[in-house]
């Protein structure tokens, strides 16, 4: 039997996400929350019943009632609003997540726009929890910036649960799916830890224990993507990552095994419509 190996920490490396602690208490009436570019939201509901509405991808307003301590995550900008009683409403934790690259981050891009849990329901949070809950019902030293770190920790915890149940919570093919299949998992985490190295699909194969047809058959349908098309994706989201940080191109064309800075323009050109270049100055701007 091949050894266990870990789907996220490569990642959550390249692409951190911060969180911030913003409110801990009762919610009482109606309480808003307003999408903002490249920011999602994490609340912890802690004691109460409540009910949540968005907008659901049809465009039609969706309500949710939840009556019992929940966790709701929203990895990207949706806006949302609580109701809750007039008068001692529901209690919250709530933190909001800041994920390098915004959209572009991978784990981003292959979530569903929400997720709501209850917290019986994700084994290990309990101790994540109730320090948590410690660091915000009491004013300590550090408290704001250790609550923090919880947060990140109660994510980390969660995005473990959505791959090991992407069915359950509804997420689509993708690279959570990806990851959830113990043999594409194989060949996903080698692309991500050395996206440099020559990945042909007899490579890939040969790192999934499969043939390279049923390799490339199985990958499209968990994945969405050819093997091919989804490593050009990695790289080139690793490249945005770099340029983000000031990286020069041929630094980046060579760790990601390019020939040259031309052959990774023409790449990023082609699939985003812009030269590495100007995406930067862009961005930047």
């Amino acid at each position: 039997m091949p050894p266990p190996i870990d789907r996220l920490s490569t990642l959550l490396e390249h692409f951190r996400v911060r969180a911030h602690l913003f409110h801990a208490g009762p919610l009482c009436g109606t309480t808003h929350f307003a999408a903002q570019p490249g920011r999602g939201f994490l609340h912890v509901l802690k004691r109460g019943e409540m009910a949540l509405s968005h907008r659901a991808a049809n465009g039609r307003r969706q309500r949710v009632q939840v009556n019992e301590p929940s966790l709701l995550f929203y990895p990207r900008p949706l806006a949302h609003d609580f109701h809750n009683a007039p008068v001692d409403g529901a209690d919250f934790t709530c933190a909001t997540l800041d994920f390098d690259g915004g959209d572009t981050n991978p784990l981003v891009q292959a979530l569903p726009p929400v997720v709501l849990l209850p917290l019986a329901a994700v084994p290990g949070l309990e101790p994540a929890l109730g320090l948590l809950f410690a660091e915000t019902e009491a004013l300590r030293c550090g408290s704001r910036l250790l609550a923090d770190r919880m947060f990140e920790v109660v994510l980390i915890q969660l995005l473990r649960w959505l791959v090991d149940h992407p069915q359950q919570a509804g997420v689509p093919a993708g690279l959570i799916t990806g990851l959830s299949d113990e043999r594409l998992a194989r060949v996903l985490v080698a692309m991500h830890e050395r996206p440099g190295e020559a990945w042909g699909l007899a490579r890939m194969a040969a790192c999934a224990g499969m043939s390279r047809s049923a390799l490339a058959v199985h990958f499209k349908a968990v994945v969405g993507q050819t093997p091919a098309d989804y490593l050009a994706h990695w790289r080139l989201t690793l490249a945005q990552s770099q340029l983000r940080q000031g990286r020069p191109i041929k630094a980046i064309a060579t760790d990601l095994g390019y020939a040259n800075a031309s052959a990774l323009s023409r790449l990023f050109t082609q699939k985003l419509g812009t030269s590495p270049r100007q995406w930067r100055d862009s961005v930047a701007a």
